[in-house]
């Protein structure tokens, strides 16, 4: 296992934005990431969708009601907010701007449409797309989780063809086969934005063209 992700950062104040289609993996990444590197924070994302069992609101998201997310996003205090799946989620401007003046890099959990809001209304903020290895890993994967029907699962897949179609307008593309690779190569790409290193984004040709056939 690669060891753990230098702290001195040459540039303060990184945003990161990491987005993938539901059931590839970027969730267990980033709690993964975020573990080893007390430098880097995960931003809580305020939602409508209702409290799972498993949850806790202030660590997993901060559970809002329809009529207080709307006030918020009214009076401009997301960075960025979408629908998916018939609610709303938002990233708090105030929570990413009070943890950069504690010193911390930002990590942002979102969909493709919050990341473009991101990438309109913040400078520089540095983009990742989660892949799946392959469409019937993500099947898989999504019926592995054992939240869903069958009909769900099929409307979850068919959104994430979708989410795969915006790929092109990341800076990098981690390919979640491998756990331990997929871990290394976002804490490389972390790495690099601090250091000011600019690296090439993976083709990942092939891959794109399987996820995204008919």
């Amino acid at each position: 296992m690669p060891g753990f992700l230098e702290t001195t950062s040459k540039v303060a104040n990184h945003l990161f934005v990491v987005s993938a289609p539901s059931g590839a993996g970027k969730t267990t990444l980033l709690d993964a990431l975020v573990r080893q590197d007390p430098a880097l924070s995960l931003s809580i994302s305020h939602t409508t969708r209702p409290k799972r069992a498993a949850e806790v609101d202030g660590v997993h998201y901060h559970f809002t009601d329809c009529a207080s997310f709307a006030a918020m996003r009214d009076y401009g205090e997301f960075l960025e907010w979408a629908q998916v799946f018939g609610h709303a989620y938002g990233t708090s401007r105030r929570t990413v701007t009070d943890t950069f003046r504690a010193g911390r890099d930002v990590v942002l959990e979102i969909d493709w449409q919050g990341a473009k809001q991101v990438r309109q209304r913040w400078h520089d903020p540095v983009c990742v797309f989660v892949l799946p290895p392959s469409r019937q890993a993500l099947l898989d994967r999504l019926r592995k989780r054992g939240q869903d029907a069958p009909a769900v699962i099929a409307e979850r897949m068919a959104q994430a063809v979708a989410d795969i179609s915006h790929h092109d307008e990341f800076d990098h593309i981690v390919v979640n086969d491998d756990f331990d690779s997929a871990l290394h190569h976002l804490r490389g790409i972390v790495r690099a934005t601090r250091e000011g290193v600019a690296l090439r984004r993976a083709g990942n040709a092939a891959l794109l063209r399987q996820l995204l056939s008919p």
